[in-house]
This record gives C-alpha cells, sequence and structure tokens, in this order.
C-alpha cells in the first residue's frame, strides 16, 4: 500500500528498531511507496513512511530490493559527494560515501543474506542505512 511521506526530522532523527518476521508488511507498503515515486526517488527507509523500524527500499538496475535489517559489514573508495533527500526540504548537503560496500542483511523470508554493491546502488543504500540509524543528511 502506497504511504504518506513523513518530513518531521524529529520522527525522521528516531533510530530505527530491528525488523521482525512481522514487519513483513512494512518492506511491501516501503517498495510500494518507493515505486509510486520512482520519477523523484531511488530509495527510502521505513520511516520515511512513518515506520521506525530498519527496512530499506532501493532500486537496483531498475528493480526495486528491500532489504530488513541490513548492515554496512565492508567498505571501500571513500568519496565526497552530494545528496538530496525526498523527506528533507532544501537542496543538496555534502555528505561522504563509499564506492564499495558489503553489507548484511534479511531478505522477505528473514533468511540472512551477504552482497556486494558498487557505485550509485552502494550510495543510495548508505543513504537509506543512515535514514535506519536516524541520521539525516
Amino acid at each position: 500500500m502506497i504511504k504518506d511521506l513523513v518530513h518531521d526530522p524529529m520522527f525522521l532523527g528516531i533510530k530505527s528498531n530491528p525488523a521482525a518476521k512481522e514487519d513483513i508488511l512494512v518492506g511491501q507498503d516501503l517498495a510500494d511507496t518507493l515505486i509510486a515515486h520512482r520519477e523523484t526517488c531511488v530509495g527510502m527507509a521505513a520511516n520515511m513512511i512513518g515506520v521506525t523500524k530498519c527496512v530499506i527500499a532501493f532500486f537496483d538496475n531498475g528493480r526495486c530490493v528491500v532489504m530488513y535489517n541490513p548492515e554496512i559489514v565492508q567498505k571501500s573508495g571513500e568519496f565526497h559527494t552530494e545528496e538530496s533527500c525526498l523527506s528533507l526540504l532544501g537542496g543538496p548537503r555534502p555528505v561522504t560515501r563509499y564506492k564499495n560496500i558489503r553489507v548484511k542483511f534479511q531478505d522477505k523470508t528473514f533468511v540472512w543474506k551477504t552482497s556486494s554493491f558498487t557505485g550509485f546502488t552502494a550510495q543510495i543504500i548508505q543513504h537509506e542505512i543512515d535514514h535506519c540509524n536516524g541520521i539525516l543528511i
């Protein structure tokens, strides 16, 4: 179900709680909402739709991917860039990111997996994991 976006920086600054199997629909709502905003957004975290659970969704080569409890376990290739956020007003803000990341996460069946990402997809994932940790750019 497509959800309304949250723009309150106080709420968005709250660290998310771990997701559990009963939060499976949060991932579906997040994916539905991201797809509805695909013209202006490439990734979302659950707190952006009002849920303080550690769930992210992002586009990877045109496919919407949902991760539960993602954690960056390896990173390399530090670079500085600017990013905007659909939930925050104002223009792009400076941020430090990494070109290559390895992420441990649970899939929609809550099986733990580890995958590597590079480039823009890695950047999106880092932004959304920051949201889960209550970090606003």
